[in-house]
């Protein structure tokens, strides 16, 4: 390996939005996710609807007879 090319890499803790924090290695000095494998709904098996301004209201409406089959 050529020496002072490569960047160096540390120990790190990635902290997710829900507090779970995970120690790894990268060349980034801190990592900051939105949903971890503590969090997202197909690790936990709970399901979490954000509804901005009835969106899932609307869907469901204008689908309704594509569900319901």
């Amino acid at each position: 390996m050529k020496q002072g090319i490569h960047p160096e890499y540390n120990k790190i803790i990635a902290t997710c939005a829900c507090g779970n924090e995970v120690e790894l290695g990268s060349v980034n000095k801190e990592i900051k996710v939105e949903i971890c494998s503590a969090c997202h709904p197909f690790f936990t098996g709970k399901q979490k609807l954000v509804d901005s301004a009835g969106r899932v209201e609307k869907f469901m409406k204008k689908y309704a007879k594509h569900l319901n089959k």
